[in-house]
């Protein structure tokens, strides 16, 4: 799904990471969400690599990456652990700073990236995200009905995970749907999404990033620190983060330097709009400082 890209697996301090990397021109690194995979990003990949150097690859826990075992506080599932095989990732590649265009759970990933690793990133493109912290901070009804699988992957294993492996494809499309018609998931990419979440290592890891989120990635958020890069962040204008927050405010209290609005889509922006996440994101690559 990426013609003219190369097929890695390299091994991060013990952690297989699984991605494609192609293009010409500054890295960029590209962060799928949940529950899909490196996959996500193939509509929005061929313009792209026309100008920079991307690399896509699956989080662990996610696709073909490793799904390494857990501990009682989540710890090897925590963004500050999934930031850090980024970090290696790059650093192996021989990019040494870096931009970034992140989705859902990659936009978590992203966000303790540039605030772990301040002098390695340039500057983040967010898709449809507010920081953890404060959605949890600012739960409501509405929220939390729309974001049920917040609230339910988070209990302990294997409640969720029994539930999930029951049906595994079910779920998926319920998960996706819930977000959006499902019309904007290439056949391709589907077959991806189902492939990666009938393996009961990959559901088991995907329920452990969760639970990081609600525990371990809100302790690191609570210790400070603030994303110094430029930031813009885009969202569905039919979508959650639209009805129940105000994106750019949240983001204000975590970075210093926010720009952004909503886009005319749901949740999946980089398949539903990916003419305008690519736009977007060129435009403000090219005013970043070097």
């Amino acid at each position: 799904m990426f013609p003219g890209s190369n097929s890695f697996t390299h091994d991060i301090d013990g952690i297989a990471i699984h991605g494609v990397t192609g293009g010409n021109g500054p890295p960029l690194l590209l962060l799928h969400g949940y529950p899909q995979t490196h996959v996500m990003w193939h509509k929005v990949a061929p313009e792209l690599s026309k100008q920079y150097t991307l690399v896509i690859p699956d989080l662990r826990g996610y696709g073909a990456s490793a799904k390494p075992p857990t501990d009682a506080d989540h710890t090897p599932y925590s963004k500050r652990a999934m930031a850090t095989d980024m970090v290696g990732l790059m650093t192996l590649l021989g990019h040494k700073r870096f931009a970034v265009l992140a989705h859902d759970r990659g936009g978590r990933v992203a966000h303790r990236l540039a605030v772990d690793h301040p002098d390695l990133v340039r500057g983040m493109v967010i898709l449809d995200i507010a920081p953890t912290r404060e959605m949890y901070a600012n739960t409501n009804a509405a929220f939390a009905t729309a974001y049920w699988h917040w609230f339910w992957l988070i209990q302990p294993a294997p409640f969720p995970e029994t539930q999930i492996n029951a049906d595994p494809l079910f779920y998926l499309r319920k998960k996706l749907g819930s977000w959006g018609a499902t019309t904007p998931f290439a056949q391709e990419a589907m077959a991806a999404y189902e492939a990666a979440i009938q393996n009961p290592e990959t559901v088991h890891a995907m329920c452990e990033d969760y639970r990081a989120a609600a525990s371990i990635d809100i302790r690191h958020d609570d210790e400070g620190g603030r994303v110094l890069c430029p930031i813009h962040v885009m969202w569905g204008a039919n979508g959650v983060i639209e009805r129940c927050f105000d994106c750019l405010a949240l983001w204000r209290a975590r970075a210093d330097v926010v720009t952004g609005h909503n886009l005319p889509g749901g949740h999946y922006l980089a398949e539903e709009v990916p003419d305008l996440v690519t736009a977007e994101t060129r435009a403000f690559l090219r005013d970043l400082p070097a």
